[in-house]
């Protein structure tokens, strides 16, 4: 077999796996009542267009081999647009670098693809080495916000290569394609997880923070915070109030924070998060919900205890196993919400359920009584109320 022929060969059947992936149908699989996952995951590396990591020259491509890696495509920002479900993806490439990639789909669950190119974002003053997990927030002054993790090396531990601060970087646009990059935001502690809330709050800006110590752990930071920003083109946050605290022994118990803007509903604001704790494997990552006042965002009225969502099967496994992470969800008019969840740092996947469903599990789940004695009072309720009920 010559050069040629391999490359025509090689390529063919990378072609053929390739166009076979993207447009496989995802299957709704039976939900617990809460939420319906789906069969597949909607977007994983091996999605990523071919002309971002084939050279398609056998010239200079003899036996057509994959010449830029993809490593994962996680943690995706979320939007509806012109019809279309939206998806900010971050692509982490083979050489540790994540970069902002756009794929659409038409339904939500399935058929997902890139725009020709990924996202050319501009630097901020002070270069940055890695940008990752985009928040999409269309906010009622017109523009769509991207919030985002800035990670650079700690310069004042010069021989620790692996020091690095993380800073929320700020970017805004009406299409995706062209992003206007403004300044980072500053506080007064590191910040890894902002969300820009999607209306002005006593005529500021609001945003949902989670302030910590250093570049991984939340060290005196309490919680998802709340703080106010008179302008997102010099955005400051002075002050923050933490709405959603870590509690001992429980699914928050080393951070939280905030996942996609919250959902506006008739009995308050719906709110996605992410809850970590340590275990004999590491860091377990899930999912909770929560829901503050309509006319007061930062004042909570629902705290189901417990996890929303947590790795099933093959999302356990990855390429950092036992994590759950969610920083996009799109609700329609119809209600229908869709929930866009990485799993395991790995692949993206999808759940459907409803705003109704989502709110009436937040307003009726037990909150967490924080020991053993109060878990099994609520469980001998819930029995003492069930046992009335059958014998009416």
């Amino acid at each position: 077999m010559t050069k040629n022929d391999t490359f025509e060969t090689r390529k063919k059947l990378v072609e053929g796996r390739y166009t076979a992936l993207i447009t496989r149908p995802n299957v709704k699989l039976e939900g617990n009542g809460v939420y319906e996952r789906y069969a597949n995951p909607v977007v994983t590396a091996e999605m990523v267009p071919l002309e971002w990591r084939y050279d398609f020259n056998p010239a200079t491509n003899p036996y057509f081999m994959e010449r830029i890696g993809v490593n994962a495509t996680l943690n995706s920002g979320a939007i509806k647009i012109n019809g279309k479900y939206v998806l900010v993806v971050r692509v982490e490439g083979n050489d540790r670098k994540s970069f902002f990639a756009v794929a659409e789909s038409d339904n939500g669950v399935d058929g997902f693809k890139f725009r020709e190119r990924p996202i050319t974002m501009p630097d901020d003053a002070i270069p940055g080495t890695n940008v990752y997990d985009m928040r999409l927030t269309a906010h009622e002054d017109g523009w769509i916000y991207g919030l985002f993790c800035v990670e650079r090396h700690d310069d004042t531990c010069p021989g620790n290569l692996s020091a690095a601060t993380a800073t929320c970087g700020i970017a805004r646009t009406k299409d995706l394609e062209t992003w206007e990059r403004l300044p980072d935001l500053k506080s007064k502690s590191q910040q890894r997880n902002v969300v820009l809330h999607p209306e002005f709050v006593n005529g500021k800006y609001a945003l949902y923070t989670r302030p910590q110590d250093g570049f991984i752990d939340a060290g005196s930071g309490g919680g998802i915070g709340w703080g106010y920003v008179d302008d997102m083109t010099c955005a400051e946050v002075k002050d923050e109030q933490i709405i959603d605290a870590r509690y001992y022994h429980t699914i928050k118990e080393v951070k939280n924070g905030e996942g996609p803007h919250p959902i506006k509903t008739p009995r308050g604001w719906l709110h996605l998060a992410h809850g970590v704790r340590g275990c004999a494997s590491g860091l377990r990552y899930v999912l909770y919900l929560y829901m503050t006042a309509l006319d007061e965002p930062w004042k909570p009225v629902a705290t189901p205890g417990g996890y929303f969502m947590a790795p099933v099967g093959e999302e356990y496994m990855g390429d950092v196993m036992n994590v759950l992470f969610s920083n996009g969800w799109i609700c329609d008019d119809d209600g229908t919400v869709y929930i866009y969840y990485a799993s395991s740092d790995t692949r993206m996947h999808v759940a459907t359920s409803t705003v109704d469903r989502l709110v009436d599990y937040c307003l009726n789940t037990p909150s967490d009584g924080l020991t053993t004695v109060k878990s099994v009072e609520t469980i001998n309720a819930l029995i003492d109320r069930n046992r009335e009920y059958f014998n009416k």
